[in-house]
């Protein structure tokens, strides 16, 4: 399949939209009706689940951006083209991994999209394996990205588990402060100090202090500061 903005327009067939939560779906943007086509068939044949659209805001409408894949986006479309979607989604903290297939692309444009993070930006016509090559990677980047954030979410909330004295016993574990030196800064005793890492340990579900750390590091700044007052 050659994807070639000159077909001729026929209407494309629209995969479900009552999709797995679980599955990954390549989701389609293009406002050429053939082209749509073309690349759902392409996509499916390759054994991805998809689903089109034919602008950025009938995507939007839709809410299906949420949902684990990636994302075919032409550049140029009537109304908020691709590249303002990009950045739509960046504005709203969604990383969703984009793939740019263009027949109106420039350089400024794949220097744009790419700094943005984008996963390619392809021109048409476009071979088949390079495409599909891109999805396989958009997908992996995403799921990459999913994995990464319950590992966060996770630690978040065993965080939130902590009493605020055992929170600055970890701030301090993860700085590289030893017992004796914990005490001291905290006016405890180092039975005391003790006690709270082996408390911190057991609510961090942490087998050592290098997985300790490990998990104290997937932490968002803001949140693990500087030391907390009690």
């Amino acid at each position: 399949m050659r994807v070639n903005q000159q077909s001729p327009q026929k209407a494309g067939p629209l995969s479900s939209l009552k999709i797995e939560i679980a599955s990954p779906i390549v989701i389609i943007v293009d406002d050429d009706a053939s082209v749509r086509e073309a690349l759902l068939n392409l996509v499916e044949s390759a054994g991805y689940r998809a689903t089109c659209f034919a602008s950025t805001s009938e995507l939007l409408e839709a809410d299906v951006v949420d949902n684990p894949g990636c994302l075919i986006l032409d550049v140029r479309m009537p109304g908020k083209n691709g590249l303002d979607l990009q950045n739509h989604l960046a504005e709203r903290g969604n990383q969703k991994p984009i793939i740019f297939l263009t027949g109106h692309g420039d350089i400024p444009m794949t220097v744009q999209a790419m700094k943005a993070g984008a996963v390619d930006f392809l021109t048409k016509p476009v071979r088949d394996q390079t495409l599909l090559d891109a999805i396989s990677l958009g997908i992996a980047m995403d799921a990459e990205r999913r994995a990464e954030a319950k590992i966060v979410s996770k630690n978040v909330k065993r965080l939130e588990t902590l009493t605020l004295r055992e929170r600055q016993v970890l701030h301090e574990v993860a700085i590289g402060r030893v017992n004796k030196q914990i005490a001291f800064d905290l006016g405890i005793s180092e039975v005391t100090v003790k006690l709270h890492r082996s408390n911190v340990m057991r609510k961090m579900e942490a087998k050592s202090i290098g997985e300790l750390i490990r998990a104290w590091e997937t932490i968002p700044a803001e949140m693990r500061g500087a030391k907390v007052t009690p």
